[in-house]
């Protein structure tokens, strides 16, 4: 299983380059089942908030639709639990709270590989990063 960081759903909804052709690809192997995936509820909120900034709220909306009705994608909850582990991170890797609870949620889900462009993943002993 892999873990799909908010910026592949960003590139996917928002560029038009190849880098966005790239994560579109990635996220339809998903779709259609040919790779088990899952992202944290968080991805939701950074989603609609970028594509709301970059675009309109209408778009943001149908962004943050088709993400909740994703086919063959788990979402992981934040609770206490996770937010604990992601503190843990932030003081061991010195990331940001929100990429710590990223990788907190793929390590709770027992992921070895997120997918992410953001290379700070590649600190996290454990956590294979691979870009788009």
């Amino acid at each position: 299983m892999l873990y799909i960081d908010s910026n592949v759903f960003l590139y996917a909804a928002l560029s038009r380059g190849k880098i966005g052709s790239r994560a579109r690809a990635l996220l339809g192997e998903v779709q259609r089942g040919k790779e088990g995936a899952c992202s944290s509820a968080l991805t939701f909120d950074e989603v609609v908030w970028v594509v709301k900034q970059h675009r309109s709220i209408r778009e943001a909306l149908a962004v943050g639709e088709a993400f909740l009705n994703f086919p063959n994608l788990k979402l992981t909850p934040v609770d206490g639990d996770l937010l604990a582990q992601a503190l843990e991170i932030i003081k061991k890797y010195e990331l940001d709270p929100r990429d710590s609870i990223h990788a907190a949620s793929a390590i709770s889900e027992n992921v070895e590989t997120i997918i992410s462009t953001d290379q700070h993943f590649d600190r996290i002993v454990g956590l294979r990063r691979r870009s788009i």
